[in-house]
């Protein structure tokens, strides 16, 4: 009597199909799923490239800072500085001024906060004042210009640099991108307006 011999390709047990077909559905999933991170991250980098990328100009871009509306029914705050009395540079006679300079600023709060940078906001003003000449300070809208240059050296202290409008752009240079900076606004300041209290030349 001879027993039958088990077949040599026989098919393998149900079980052993039932784990390879599972490995290959992992594998598949794990697959599409990378090439769909992939995708996004792709796409997201070329949509931030087009937003900044532009060849002419790239601005810095700041943290604006919050501030309040002014609220018509309050009256402004004024801080009034200590008068300023500086040798001008005019080259051909020694000349002085005293200027008497108050900020005009959004509420009691923001007239605190400017009261702890005096020193830095004086000095700035001095060191201003001290490369103007008499002819400068006398010519036609040299008060207006100077009263918008005080407000720019007043907010330097408080992390705030307003736009000089006298500011001479630099031209770009061929194969460089131009980069433009990003000022903050009038709105980011505390301080509104300098007023002058006194202006005297001798």
């Amino acid at each position: 009597m001879s027993a039958a011999a088990p077949a040599a390709d026989a098919p393998p047990p149900k079980g052993k199909k039932k784990l390879i077909i599972i490995v290959l559905a992992l594998v598949l999933l794990l697959v599409l799923g990378g090439g769909a991170a992939a995708f996004l991250l792709l796409k997201k980098q070329s949509a931030d490239g087009e937003d900044g990328g532009d060849e002419t100009a790239q601005v810095e871009k700041k943290p604006k800072r919050e501030h309040k509306k002014e609220d018509p029914k309050h009256p402004p705050v004024f801080v009034p500085l200590d008068p300023f009395v500086v040798n001008l540079a005019d080259r051909d006679s020694d000349r002085y001024a005293q200027i008497g300079v108050t900020l005009q600023v959004e509420d009691e709060k923001a007239s605190e906060e400017i009261k702890a940078y005096l020193p830095a906001i004086r000095n700035n003003i001095l060191l201003l004042l001290g490369h103007k000449s008499s002819e400068d300070l006398m010519a036609e809208g040299g008060k207006e210009k100077l009263a918008q240059q005080i407000l720019r050296e007043s907010a330097l202290p408080l992390g705030i640099e307003l736009e000089d409008p006298d500011e001479v752009e630099e031209a770009p240079t061929p194969g460089k991108k131009k980069r433009r900076r990003s000022y903050d606004s009038i709105d980011d300041s505390p301080i509104k307006a300098v007023q002058f209290s006194s202006f005297i030349i001798q």
